[in-house]
């Protein structure tokens, strides 16, 4: 089957399950089935009823529209860190350091505790000493691989995220589309999470993203889909369920909102290189926080490439376009209020 459909050069007809199909090369590479040739054939199978809830879970199945409106093929969970089938994973990005960053929970941790039916879910995190006395095991200091030690730094890494900034959280919680940097744009627009959550809220219950969507879509660099995906988390039971037990066990820090006077206000910079005195994260947070805009890619929109150590392609395109390039020492200049320096032959 996967021959006779690799060597059509165009399009055609072919004979499967007792279908005839016309199929074409989309993209020059993919078989794409474009239609059914004797859809009235007796005997034909019925069409396959997609789920449209989750067998693990129950959470709603929905397929995602994209920016234009179009609908994925794909139907998606929308559980998240409810649904078994994606706990573990959920978990291990809840912890990671772009989001919640307990130090001492790693993989192996997360993986250990859901095992042991510790851990169902991110609140159980904040409730681990009761968890592990609810299951009836020993104390964690008891567990092999752990001791007093290494149990009580893990404790304490734990209470010290119990007060979170409102980007890192909600970029924990994993929601499709709705990742670091568009975690950072909606806490730099609302300020406080309850602001925040009204708006969703209101989208939810009012008309699908029109007057009652409460500005989710007009934030400057957020789209449909992730203002969608918020929408179809928070219609979701288990996940407010889970949220209510998340913000009775913790504090998320208002935002500092984003100044309109910075010098990078508005601008569109990309990171690139080895970075000497922050990391890249830092770096793209520090940025976002001032009001740019951080692309992961350099076009003719870009305002500023910051080159580290061993920038490649993006600097050479970046020259090309002639976007200005700066070093980390001209960046930390720009967003401190003074002058870069000019770059080698320039006034």
């Amino acid at each position: 089957m996967r021959r006779c459909i690799m060597k059509m050069k165009s399009s055609g007809l072919m004979r499967a399950w007792g279908d005839r199909v016309t199929i074409q090369r989309a993209g020059d590479v993919i078989p794409q089935i474009v239609t059914v040739v004797d859809t009235d054939r007796a005997g034909r199978s019925p069409p396959f009823d997609f789920p449209e809830a989750c067998p693990e879970c129950g959470s709603a199945a929905v397929r995602e529209k994209n920016d234009k409106g179009e609908l994925d093929v794909r139907r998606r969970c929308t559980g998240g860190l409810v649904c078994p089938a994606q706990r573990i994973e959920r978990l291990k990005h809840f912890v990671s350091r772009k989001a919640l960053d307990i130090e001492g929970l790693g993989s192996k941790q997360i993986e250990l505790f859901v095992e042991k039916d510790i851990l169902r879910g991110p609140q159980d995190i904040f409730r681990l000493e009761e968890r592990i006395a609810a299951s009836g095991a020993p104390r964690l200091a008891e567990w092999p691989g752990f001791g007093a030690v290494s149990a009580d730094n893990l404790l304490a890494a734990i209470n010290a995220r119990r007060s979170i900034s409102f980007s890192r959280f909600l970029n924990g919680l994993g929601i499709r589309h709705v990742g670091q940097i568009t975690s950072s744009t909606f806490a730099r627009a609302y300020g406080d999470w309850p602001s925040f959550w009204a708006a969703v809220e209101a989208a939810r219950d009012g008309a699908l993203f029109g007057a009652a969507d409460s500005g989710l879509t007009e934030i400057d660099g957020i789209g449909q889909t992730a203002a969608e995906a918020l929408v179809a988390f928070a219609r979701e039971p288990h996940n407010l369920e889970m949220l209510e037990a998340l913000l009775a066990d913790v504090t998320i820090e208002p935002e500092d909102v984003a100044s309109e006077d910075t010098p990078v206000s508005g601008k569109t910079v990309v990171f690139t290189g080895t970075l000497e005195q922050m990391t890249r994260d830092e770096a793209k947070a520090r940025a976002s926080a001032l009001g740019a805009k951080v692309s992961g890619s350099v076009s003719a929109k870009t305002d500023y490439l910051v080159a580290g150590a061993k920038a490649g392609s993006k600097r050479a395109k970046a020259e090309a376009l002639g976007v200005t390039v700066l070093s980390e020492e001209d960046w930390l200049t720009l967003i401190a209020g003074g002058t870069p320096e000019a770059p080698d032959g320039e006034p």
